[in-house]
């Protein structure tokens, strides 16, 4: 059983996810609008959050920007009637864990907060217990801040970037195939044919240095220790 915060100011589907989460053992509160769900989120009450974007008084970008930022980790799948590439990669980058457009199917829904659950509970992601600092490389990770440090320069990471950093340096040495990335860091079916994994490679390669992370040919990618 998991305590499921939904942020949704449309009643209809506020009570079909709500309703859908009881069914399933959980037990789901419902606010409607951004002020109240950011309230709520950082209450520490709740293992995962459902987030609307078009919210009023804090849109979901506000109110996702404002709980990362006052260090919350708990795992959070947008979903909203937005469906446009710009929408989805703002709420990635905001520190969305998963994005779902409008209209969608409950089975699937509840197949990604199942995911999204694990994670946090196993520490893979979300507010899961691990580690404050994780550091491999030369590179340095403060978790609760959200800060990279490689040597004593401090460089600044995207969510998602960080995201992907904190999945390497905690398999430092091991090889992590494209698709493991894909799992881990954004979570859902990219099209497996996809570049976003060697795009944000290339990302951290220039923060962390071309060295950091070394491409091993029709296996993956290797966080050198």
């Amino acid at each position: 059983m998991a305590r499921i915060l939904i942020v949704e100011d449309e009643a209809r589907i506020a009570s079909f996810v709500a309703k859908g989460l009881r069914s399933e053992g959980h037990v789901a509160t419902v606010v409607g609008d951004g002020p109240a769900g950011l309230d709520h989120a950082l209450s520490g009450d709740f293992d995962l959050m459902v987030l609307d974007i078009g919210l009023p008084g804090l849109d979901g970008f506000e109110v996702l920007d404002q709980l990362r930022s006052q260090g919350s980790r708990m795992p959070v799948i947008v979903l909203t009637a937005r469906d446009s590439v710009t929408d989805t990669v703002s709420a990635l980058e905001g520190g969305a864990d998963d994005y779902m457009p409008k209209p969608f199917r409950f089975a699937e829904l509840i197949a990604r907060i199942r995911l999204r659950l694990r994670q946090a509970q196993s520490g893979e992601g979300g507010s899961g217990t691990r580690e404050e600092v994780l550091e491999a490389g030369g590179v340095r990770l403060d978790v609760r801040t959200r800060r990279a440090t490689v040597g004593d320069r401090q460089v600044d990471l995207s969510a998602r970037e960080f995201t992907l950093a904190e999945i390497f340096i905690l398999n430092a040495g091991q090889v992590l195939s494209r698709e493991q990335i894909l799992d881990h860091v954004w979570g859902f079916a990219f099209d497996p044919g996809s570049n976003v994994v060697d795009v944000y490679v290339g990302y951290l390669r220039k923060k962390f240095g071309a060295a950091a992370i070394t491409t091993v040919r029709g296996m993956g990618y290797r966080f050198n220790t």
